[in-house]
């Protein structure tokens, strides 16, 4: 048998919303859920890619990543060019 008066409150018409929208209603000890992904807009489900970009991040990483092989590449032209001279 459960202790009482330390369990937190259970709502069983809990409701998950995504975008604004209502998903569906679950069980939870919270009376609102809000979600970002859920199966319905998951790519894995849809077949449909939605990245979710916060502040930036994902063209931050692409410009890291442009910088990154720009130097690689610059390297490897170098070691290449000394090696070939020698």
């Amino acid at each position: 048998m459960a202790k009482p008066n330390i369990h937190p409150q259970w709502f069983p018409n809990a409701k998950v919303y995504c975008d604004g929208q209502l998903i569906m209603k679950v069980g939870s000890t919270k009376p609102r859920l809000n979600v970002d992904i859920w199966s319905g807009n998951h790519p894995f489900y849809t077949g449909y890619q939605k990245i979710l970009d916060t502040e930036g991040r994902v063209e931050r990483f692409f410009v890291n990543m442009g910088s990154i092989i720009k130097n690689n590449c610059y390297y490897l032209y170098a070691y290449n060019t000394t090696i070939s001279s020698i």
